[in-house]
């Protein structure tokens, strides 16, 4: 059996001499306390020394990620023929015994003797003193440490965040220059700023054309389409625009030139910030894309501090300010920030944007973490959460129409109205209430329908009730057309106006009661026609009511019968005393 030994020298094998030894594994170490007995165990095979720090470095990040190196390859495959291979790292024994085809052996009797050799390393190799191992060690140790900070996720994080912040000032600065030139030239040629909407399109015209007389004689089909370069052609030969001298017209495209040279390198810093996104967060890219990741990652500070995050706080990542000032207020609190500008909350409705951005910044929580400490760099999970959230956007969009329109099958959903009935059964809760029959109340009547007032009595109550309303419409005019005189004192008025009032509620009343009357007594035939009929179909068990009973009725009705009379008794006294009164007065103004 060989056993592989890194050092920071090179690789070094030791055959192992007596293999009994290593089934006491708790005696080894006694095996290792002096470098003669080490001697008896093992002995240096084959030795493999590092050409320089670039090679020495190069084999150790391999190893660390479990890989040989080519070096190491060629090395066991001279030295390794037929012989079991103990190695200090299961993973390095597994890709050896793949690309190799060499047995290797990793367990607690080979990580002693590891440990063995370790201590006496120096005496079993010779040519490699103390003095010579530990700056090989130490130099070793710095390289790698400085190759890991070099190619860490927090530093690399650092350009992306420095690229997106130099990206939204270039997008200021573009906007500024490209409303200066527009300005500028605008008081040459005011029309050309309606033809030509883009500001790029807009500062390439300008640079190309220079004095508006000169567009008649250019070709603008290069960034302008046919019917756009007529119309700018037309509106140059009768344009409002003063004349500009060539001086000005030299600064006008010296500013264009500076709006297309940032535009251009806008363009390259937007393609630089796709790549790095692409490579270092990929997951978080697929989802909410590169501008947005790139302001979640320079809005958290690193990749490493934004996977610390939880979904909610990703969700308002950006809206600082819109929540503390709701908490503070005691208002709703947003629900988005950065992650707005997304294009799947872009496509959501106005009422399921809040749903999507939950569920969008979940995913993408889960996306920053799978970026920043996974091993994998490629980008499927955040495709197939991309995916599973542009389907849970199709069945709320599915939802709401159907919400508007019953159901997503047409159907209204009458179960969520019902409180009483049961979700899985037809069954209601509560038994539905029936009609009880034995609640009914008949009161006891005679068999014969009540007796009917005469025509004649009819037709007197109606002339009576003609002239009593034909009375007073004349004094309730007498009252209101009285003329004002301008002798008369305050309190005389105030009488006036009292006595108005009075003589109006009156009138009002009057009708009032006299158009109730024939409506009651309708009502009374129509019940008592009713009571008749049910007492015929009835059955002949019944037995008949008392003569009792029919005389107590018979004096209820005379008693209701004498009220009325009195009633319209007192009506009319007062409204005889009243014409009275009234006749009085006029008779008094008369003298």
């Amino acid at each position: 059996m060989l056993v592989l030994f890194e050092t920071p020298a090179g690789f070094a094998l030791f055959k192992v001499l007596d293999e009994g030894k290593l089934d006491k594994v708790e005696d080894l170490w006694k095996e290792f306390a002096t470098s003669e007995s080490a001697r008896q165990i093992v002995k240096l095979k084959a030795f493999n020394k590092f050409e320089n720090t670039s090679d020495a470095l190069s084999a150790a990040t391999l190893l660390i990620d479990s890989k040989p190196s080519k070096g190491l390859r060629k090395f066991l495959r001279t030295h390794c023929d037929g012989e079991t291979l103990a190695v200090a790292d299961s993973k390095l024994g597994n890709a050896i015994k793949e690309k190799l085809k060499i047995d290797c052996l990793h367990n607690n009797a080979v990580m002693e003797l590891m440990r063995g050799l370790r201590n006496q390393l120096t005496e079993l190799i010779s040519g490699l003193a103390v003095q010579d191992l530990a700056p090989m060690s130490l130099g070793l140790s710095h390289s790698l440490s400085r190759y890991k900070l070099k190619f860490s996720p927090d530093k690399v994080d650092t350009m992306i965040i420095q690229a997106i912040g130099l990206l939204d000032d270039l997008d200021k600065e573009l906007n500024t220059y490209a409303m200066r030139v527009r300005e500028w030239y605008g008081w040459h040629f005011p029309e050309l700023s309606k033809i030509v909407q883009d500001n790029i399109q807009y500062a390439k015209v300008v640079k190309l054309m220079g004095n508006r007389t000169n567009a008649v004689n250019l070709d603008f089909s290069e960034f302008l389409s046919e019917d756009t370069e007529a119309e700018l052609k037309e509106a140059a030969v009768i344009s409002m625009g003063t004349e500009v001298s060539d001086l000005d017209l030299a600064n006008i495209k010296e500013l264009c030139d500076q709006v297309l040279a940032l535009s251009e390198y806008r363009a390259q810093l937007y393609d630089y910030l796709k790549n790095r996104m692409n490579t270092i967060a990929p997951n978080l890219t697929a989802l909410v894309g590169e501008l947005v990741g790139a302001r979640l990652i320079a809005h958290g500070g690193s990749l490493l501090n934004l996977a610390k995050q939880p979904g909610s706080t990703v969700q308002i990542l950006g809206a600082e300010k819109a929540l503390f000032r709701a908490l503070k207020a005691k208002h709703a609190t947003p629900k988005y920030g950065l992650i707005f500008h997304a294009s799947l909350i872009g496509q959501a409705a106005p009422k399921i944007k809040g749903k999507i951005s939950r569920s969008l910044a979940a995913k993408a929580a889960l996306a920053i973490r799978y970026d920043a400490l996974g091993d994998g760099q490629d980008n499927t999970m955040g495709l197939e959460n991309r995916a599973k959230l542009e389907a849970r956007l199709r069945v709320l969009e599915g939802r709401e129409l159907g919400r508007s329109a019953g159901s997503t099958k047409g159907k209204p959903k009458i179960e969520f109205y019902d409180k009483d009935r049961k979700k899985g059964a037809g069954a209601l809760i509560t038994p539905a209430k029936t009609y009880n029959p034995s609640a009914d109340l008949v009161l006891g009547q005679t068999t014969a329908p009540a007796p009917k007032k005469p025509d004649s009595e009819q037709e007197v109550a109606r002339s009576k009730r003609k002239h009593d309303e034909a009375e007073l419409a004349p004094a309730g005019e007498a009252a209101e057309g009285s003329p004002k005189e301008e002798g008369y004192g305050e309190g005389e008025k105030r009488k006036k106006k009292k006595r108005k009032v009075e003589s109006i509620d009156t009138v009002d009343q009057i009708p009032m009661d006299e158009a109730e009357e024939p409506m009651k007594k309708k009502k009374k035939k129509k019940k008592d026609e009713a009571q008749a009929s049910e007492l015929a179909n009835r059955d002949h068990s019944a037995a008949p009511e008392s003569k009792e009973e029919l005389s107590k009725e018979e004096k209820k009705k005379k008693k209701k019968k004498q009220g009325e009379e009195v009633q319209e008794e007192a009506v009319d006294s007062a409204s005889k005393k009243k014409e009275k009164k009234k006749e009085k007065k006029k008779k008094d103004k008369g003298q």
